[in-house]
């Protein structure tokens, strides 16, 4: 059904995803929104909003069956000694997909990672630049390799690495710029790519979270030397534990192969020189064929995410301090493995976001306070004191890293403002999301009762 100037809902809705719901139409279900808001919070006694549920995740049926079956089935080709294995086959099919030349299937992201820094020949005395906001894996890959991992801050709004921060971070001793697109959104990627090349370095994509992300039309995984993806079991498209590398570069991509496998590079290439090093990260026939199932959804859950995920920001739209994460005008798709969105107590008589989670879980919705304060973290803190790190750094060196790490935007977004949804509530009905929506409304309207109570 189209409007006057020939919009469909269909259109609008894909608009309003990219746009991050900055402009948005007055929503056409008032009703919906306002019928429980009048009832007593669960927190103080009353009924729960939310009677729904949500897919339990993952999705599956006789298609990862009929897979695990026909590699059982095969005795061969368990792992990669065979031509046009299973993981051959995904590499091809995700590789098309994201419309990159290569892919390279591990067994984890956190290895993906780990992969192409040591394809990198990443080690002692080198440093990597990375944000605070993200999964603790993407510190630890660098500090695997006794790299120093350098932690910045966020921009606020949208919970992404601030470009002008992994900037001023930069010194003669950085050699690769780690960003991440978390929550399966772009980061602002012109804006990195631009620093790598003024700084003449590479650029990993941190896109464990972020299948079918896309930045200007084309698909995360494409834009730096080299992207990781992460088949973990709450991914949105998972194997239980996997992950992915994908690249342009032919030979980044076989200093990768090498590594993934003991070190046995085929042929020479610059990125391997005197790394003389590997292991195994490889994928199993098991996995990969899971994979391949599971990708025969992907691509419309996707779509049914990004649909409701521009509904709830309608929904959204209409609660003072309630807010999507910002997305960069060029993102074309996020792929929603988070719905992040900001809470402002100001509009909530100045409950504090533990408070806010705790009735909004009470009201039968699931939510999550986020990522956490990582440079205070005691596993981050100890690297200062590590025998290792003071060996190589010293231990003024190491004291001197601790103060460049603080970042104070991300102690007030990851305490007082940040909440999720897991991707599973985007595959939700929209009732579903109207009933969240009057959850928050029902909350707002009791916020002071809600505050003071001692429940």
């Amino acid at each position: 059904m189209k409007d006057k100037k020939g919009i469909s809902r269909r259109s609008f809705l894909g608009s309003a995803s990219v746009l991050g719901t900055g402009m948005l139409l007055k929503p056409r279900f008032t009703w919906a929104v306002n019928r429980g808001a009048d009832t007593k919070p669960a927190l103080l006694g009353g009924e729960k909003t939310f009677t729904g549920s949500f897919p339990r995740w993952p999705i599956i049926d006789a298609t990862e069956e009929n897979a695990l079956r026909g590699v059982l089935e095969s005795r061969q080709g368990w792992g990669r000694r065979i031509k046009n294995n299973e993981a051959d086959k995904f590499e091809t099919r995700y590789a098309e997909l994201l419309g990159v030349k290569h892919c390279l299937t591990v067994n984890s992201g956190t290895s993906a990672l780990f992969t192409m820094l040591g394809a990198l020949n990443i080690g002692p005395g080198d440093e990597v630049i990375l944000p605070v906001y993200t999964f603790i894996a993407t510190y630890n890959v660098v500090a695997m390799h006794h790299a120093l991992p350098i932690i910045v801050d966020i921009d606020p709004e949208s919970f992404q690495v601030d470009p002008a921060k992994m900037e001023a971070a930069i010194t003669p001793s950085t050699k690769v710029l780690l960003p991440v697109h978390i929550g399966g959104s772009p980061f602002d990627v012109d804006a990195v790519l631009a620093i790598g090349k003024k700084h003449d370095l590479p650029v990993i994509e941190d896109a464990c979270q972020a299948p079918l992300a896309s930045w200007k039309g084309q698909k995360v995984g494409n834009f730096g030397l080299g992207a990781a993806f992460s088949f973990q079991e709450s991914k949105n498209l998972t194997c239980g534990q996997g992950g992915g590398i994908t690249t342009n570069d032919d030979r980044f991509m076989n200093a990768c192969v090498g590594f993934h496998h003991q070190g046995s590079v085929q042929e020479e290439s610059p990125f391997a020189q005197g790394a003389a090093r590997g292991g195994n990260f490889r994928m199993t026939a098991f996995q990969a064929s899971i994979l391949s199932a599971q990708m025969t959804r992907l691509e419309k859950q996707a779509k049914t995410r990004s649909e409701n995920a521009a509904y709830l920001g309608e929904l959204f739209s209409q609660i003072p301090g309630i807010a999507p994460a910002k997305l960069y005008p060029g993102t074309t798709n996020s792929a929603y493995h988070l719905y992040m969105f900001r809470f402002d107590s100001n509009h909530f008589a100045g409950m504090s976001k533990a408070r806010f989670i705790e009735a909004l879980r009470a009201e039968g919705v699931s939510c999550h306070s986020g990522y956490g304060e990582m440079d205070k973290s005691p596993l981050v803190a100890s690297l200062a004191k590590n025998r290792h790190y003071l060996q190589v750094y010293g231990e003024k060196a190491m004291n001197e890293w601790l103060e460049r790490i603080q970042c104070p935007v991300n102690e007030k977004v990851s305490r007082d403002v940040a909440v999720w949804f897991t991707q599973t509530t985007l595959l939700g009905t929209r009732s579903d999301l109207e009933q969240i929506a009057e959850a928050i409304r029902k909350i707002q309207k009791y916020a002071k009762e809600i505050r003071d109570a001692t429940v």
